[in-house]
């Protein structure tokens, strides 16, 4: 019986040690430890907890802590992540968001019920509730002034080439009307306070707007997200019609680089430091006084090395602003420098490597417009 089962042991450690089976199946962590005995897929702990929820599709065993039976191993030799991935991966649509291992719940897990439990993506051409060029609803608004969340009608339009929102259902006309192209959509479930917050970003007068908003049904607000990038996608085709597919992928809706707290002082760099909220969404460092605030108070343009941008740790020699957080940052451009102070080490050193990932890539003609636009207005 011993005998038995060390050779069942080796025989899965040899499957699990093939090169397909070396990141989760579902969010690509490195290192899964658990595996599907009914799909024949390798996943991480993270996703094992999101496929027990679905025990009629998925059955999860650890592959440490379990014990594997000759048939189940036998399943797993004959599956594994490349194989199934072909039958449940087979026909995504190429605006379709993948989360990784670093987003938010409510997208891992439709994403996984997407695959396996509704089969979205097993044939070609398939009627997906993200992908007609339409969407109409009902999503939960904060307000802007008020900070109460009301249910407020939304229509998505590729036809029309935008996104809008009405106060009332029956309303003729839209509280605002979008261009498609100037929107971003993230999903910010702490910030918002619910596991389904959706973070909608837009571009008025070259100033960011905010919106958010949440549904109670994850997969509705996934599909909202999938259906922003889907009229994106198709409206990039007809705007840039000889860019690749992945190309024109790359410009869909993006998560911010860092969000957080910093401390900032103003221009004379001897005002008292106050303490604002920062997003840095690629060029764009934006501050507000809370983090749910539908406009920032400020931003600033971060241009790349070349140009004259770079991110220094610590304050300059002599800053007399009163600050009472001591990890400082500076950004310097070629106009001026601007100083923040972090509350911790941890925190200095993560946004200096935000900036860094930022400041090091070259920038596109449509970048230096925009630095142009931030050099005019100040």
């Amino acid at each position: 019986m011993a005998g038995g089962n060390e050779r069942i042991m080796k025989a899965l450690k040899e499957v699990w040690r093939r090169a397909e089976n070396s990141l989760c199946a579902d969010c690509r962590k490195p290192g899964p430890d658990w595996a599907s005995s009914t799909l024949g897929v390798f996943i991480c702990l993270s996703c094992s907890g999101i496929h027990r929820n679905i025990p009629s599709i998925s059955k999860v065993k650890s592959l440490k802590m379990d014990h594997w039976d000759d048939a189940q191993v036998q399943f797993l030799a004959k599956h594994g992540n490349a194989v199934t991935k072909a039958i449940y991966e087979a026909h995504i649509p190429i605006y379709y968001y993948q989360p990784t291992y670093n987003d938010c719940q409510v997208l891992r897990e439709q994403w996984i019920r997407a695959k396996y439990e509704r089969r979205e993506f097993t044939e070609p051409g398939k009627q997906l509730p993200y992908s007609d060029g339409v969407k109409e609803g009902i999503l939960w608004k904060r307000g802007r002034d008020n900070g109460q969340f009301l249910p407020r009608k939304f229509l998505l339009s590729e036809r029309e080439g935008c996104l809008k929102y009405f106060t009332k259902h029956d309303a003729k006309e839209p509280k605002i009307n979008v261009k498609i192209d100037v929107i971003n959509a993230t999903f910010q479930p702490v910030k918002i306070g619910h596991p389904n917050g959706l973070q909608i970003t837009y571009l008025k007068d070259n100033k960011t707007r905010n919106i958010f908003v949440y549904h109670e049904s994850g997969k509705e607000v996934v599909d909202w997200f999938n259906a922003i990038r889907s009229v994106q996608f198709h409206y990039l085709k007809v705007a840039f019609p000889i860019a690749s597919d992945n190309e024109i992928k790359n410009r869909l809706t993006r998560n911010f680089l860092k969000e957080g707290y910093m401390e900032k002082t103003g221009p004379k760099q001897r005002e008292a430091f106050k303490k604002r909220w920062f997003t840095l969404d690629h060029r764009r460092l934006m501050y507000f006084k809370d983090p749910l605030d539908a406009f920032a108070k400020g931003e600033v343009f971060v241009g790349s090395r070349e140009n004259g941008y770079s991110v220094q740790k610590g304050l300059p020699l002599g800053t007399q602003g009163n600050f009472s957080w001591h990890y400082g940052l500076t950004i310097v451009t070629p106009d001026r420098e601007y100083l923040f102070t972090c509350e911790t080490e941890s925190e200095q050193l993560d946004w200096i490597s935000a900036f860094t990932s930022v400041i090091n890539q070259a920038m596109t003609p449509q970048e230096y417009a925009i630095e142009a636009y931030f050099k005019f207005k100040s």
